[in-house]
């Protein structure tokens, strides 16, 4: 069951937004952002509560109700509409020794065509010992000519729990476009008890459109997911994770695999509103068996 989950807020910071970055002699300035959001909960006095709140424009975090029974709930919203070069986001979330919480975002993520620089990523995720946190973004969508590195680093404790995941669509593919072109990189690490049980990447750079279509690749996928769930008894739910792929869409191949206290779950097809309903589907039906929670998900993924 999870914990009850009043909130108690430790403070805020709003500091300016964005600065000005260097441009060459006779072309405009443009402004970057580099927006940074800090969040953590702890269990105090029976209850899930939230103990710091720092965030910083283009990045705001709300609280919307969580459905009844259902774990503390935390959304970021980014202001800018979308991030293009040279802009950076940092996100850090952590869940202590005991509680019960999930991170989320308002929509979609919009990367657009970059003259060169790279947008960046950084997210930390932390879950303390008997801890359950989710890290559930919605997707990123790269415009055709987008460059982003993004990391996601997961750290947990003892005998805590984390079932974190990333969506990347390529191409806005409701207008008929496609990722020919750019950087698209996607790397994790996660580590338990500070030991680095699990890095991964997945580099894509230049002439995308190539790797994308080749069968021995992405085979034409448009869209590509991945959910981690890393706790001490992961092995135990290899099983089920399979059970539940199984009801996969046309177009869309996913697999799971387990070792090291990880279960590693992947998606990759077409049409990438096929991917992410699978993607969604599994999420909700996994907490449950995992956890016990409701088989759903916040109501913004409804949206």
């Amino acid at each position: 069951m999870a914990p009850d989950i009043p909130l108690s807020f430790a403070g805020t910071a709003s500091p300016d937004t964005a600065s000005l970055k260097n441009t060459p002699s006779g072309t405009s300035p443009r402004l970057t952002i580099h927006g940074n959001a800090e969040i953590a909960f702890e269990r105090r006095d029976g209850a899930t509560r939230l103990v710091r709140l720092f965030h910083h424009d283009p990045l705001r975090v709300l609280f919307p109700n969580p459905r009844t029974g259902d774990v503390a709930l935390a959304t970021l919203v980014t202001t800018s509409g979308g991030l293009v070069g040279g802009d950076r986001l940092d996100i850090a979330a952590s869940v202590g020794p005991g509680a019960w919480a999930m991170v989320t975002t308002q929509a979609a993520e919009k990367v657009y065509r970059s003259n060169g620089p790279d947008v960046v990523v950084a997210t930390d995720l932390k879950a303390g010992d008997g801890a359950w946190m989710e890290w559930l973004p919605q997707e990123a969508i790269l415009f055709d000519g987008a460059r982003l590195r993004r990391t996601t680093s997961l750290d947990i404790a003892g005998e805590g729990r984390a079932l974190a995941g990333e969506l990347l669509v390529f191409g806005r593919t409701a207008h008929g476009e496609r990722f020919t072109y750019g950087l698209a990189r996607d790397a994790w690490e996660v580590r338990r008890d500070g030991r680095l049980i699990w890095a991964d990447a997945l580099h894509l750079d230049g002439d995308v459109a190539a790797i994308l279509d080749h069968p021995a690749c992405f085979g034409g996928a448009v869209a590509y997911g991945t959910i981690l769930y890393a706790a001490p008894d992961a092995d135990r739910h290899l099983d089920a994770a399979r059970s539940l792929l199984e009801a996969a869409s046309p177009g869309i191949r996913a697999a799971a695999t387990c070792f090291d206290g990880l279960l590693v779950i992947r998606w990759i097809g077409a049409p990438a509103h096929h991917l992410r309903r699978d993607y969604a589907r599994f999420w909700s039906a996994f907490r449950s068996h995992a956890a016990g929670l409701p088989a759903r998900l916040p109501r913004l993924w409804d949206v």
